[in-house]
């Protein structure tokens, strides 16, 4: 319930004059945009845990279906911040809800450790020390100011693991910048822009975790959506692939498993026509990630090449083809998306642009 609703001094708006209420639509962007990088950060988040629990289980053998994503063991999937401001401390409390993260899963580094009680009584470990954070977590979220960046990347570079996730909200570093700074290649930057200005979308008065489980909110934040006037870029989508096969390539695991763990993993949500012709349903295939020439000299044993994250997302790839091409695929990545959620689509829901997905 929002107190003060009806108490027109007291809005944020009230003491703009009229000239400068163009630029409003600003603070609508703002809680987009966070919305929006949480929800793409716990999907994320949401896949590695149900893949590494897949891995540490049967991988070969052992059907996923959207309610792993829910209930698969959290057993050694470690993530950490660094940065305690606010998209550090929403982050977590996104994490922690709805993959959801352990607490002690769940580490944070930040000049002001003292500030982030409410974290720590939950069990989060909050101090100050970016180097340890990164030599013990598996995924590190970057949200820092870009000021601090430099110093930040010289504390951790020589702490990163070959196998070790950067992903970074620090958006006015680009990705070639960033490989540079942390001689690393393991990174995920998700970029955005901005189409029709939508303020009113976002639920100015809820927080991020109810926004979430909105409905409406959820789908405006879908990778293929354009609503609410912010479009995510879809080569993060295909850094997340990627990402993926490298975690099974670091297990050495043969890459005809890869693609049946992965069309298992990321294909397993359905329309209901699909489960009367599962036959129809996409599956992954070798040259869906890899050039031809090369997968015609792979053999099935042998597990996929390291990939460089940091290329994948600038350069065209095999993937991108694929999947701009595949409105099926696009139509199943929707649904999993959402169901990952817990929110069920229809044929008669569609969130999929009718456009081409920007690159």
């Amino acid at each position: 319930m929002d107190m003060l609703q009806d108490l027109e001094s007291l809005q944020f708006e009230y003491g703009v004059p009229e000239e400068d209420r163009i630029w409003l639509y600003l603070q609508g962007r703002s809680r987009g945009l966070m919305i929006e990088a949480c929800a793409h950060a716990t999907f994320f988040c949401k896949l590695l845990y149900n893949l590494r629990a897949s891995l540490n289980e049967n991988q070969s053998s052992r059907h996923l279906s959207i309610d792993s994503l829910n209930s698969a063991s959290p057993e050694e999937f470690k993530v950490g911040i660094i940065g305690g401001g606010h998209l550090g401390k929403q982050l977590a409390g996104t994490l922690l809800q709805l993959v959801p993260v352990p607490a002690e899963s769940l580490r944070i580094s930040t000049r002001r450790p003292e500030a982030l009680g409410e974290l720590q009584k939950l069990g989060i470990k909050c101090f100050y020390h970016n180097a340890d954070l990164v030599s013990w977590a598996d995924v590190i979220f970057l949200c820092c100011l870009p000021s601090q960046l430099p110093n930040i990347c010289v504390e951790i570079h020589t702490s990163l693991e070959k196998t070790s996730i950067v992903y970074s909200f620090v958006a006015a570093v680009p990705l070639p910048r960033l490989k540079l700074l942390l001689n690393h290649t393991n990174i995920l930057r998700p970029q955005y822009q901005y189409g029709e200005d939508s303020v009113s979308i976002w639920g100015a008065n809820k927080k991020v975790i109810a926004a979430l489980q909105d409905p409406t909110i959820l789908q405006a934040t879908c990778p293929y959506s354009p609503a609410g006037g912010i479009i995510l870029k879809i080569k993060w989508l295909e850094g997340v692939f990627y990402a993926a096969l490298n975690i099974c390539t670091a297990r050495n695991m043969a890459h005809s498993q890869v693609l049946q763990l992965l069309s298992e993993l990321f294909l397993s949500v359905h329309f209901e026509d699909c489960g009367k012709d599962t036959a129809s349903c996409p599956k992954f295939q070798l040259t869906d990630f890899v050039s031809k020439a090369y997968g015609k000299n792979l053999s099935q044993e042998r597990p996929f090449p390291w990939f460089d994250l940091t290329a994948v997302q600038l350069k065209k790839t095999p993937f991108s083809q694929h999947l701009s091409g595949s409105p099926v695929l696009q139509d199943h990545l929707t649904h999993l998306y959402c169901a990952s959620f817990g929110i069920s689509l229809t044929k008669e829901q569609p969130v999929v642009s009718t456009g081409s997905p920007s690159q």
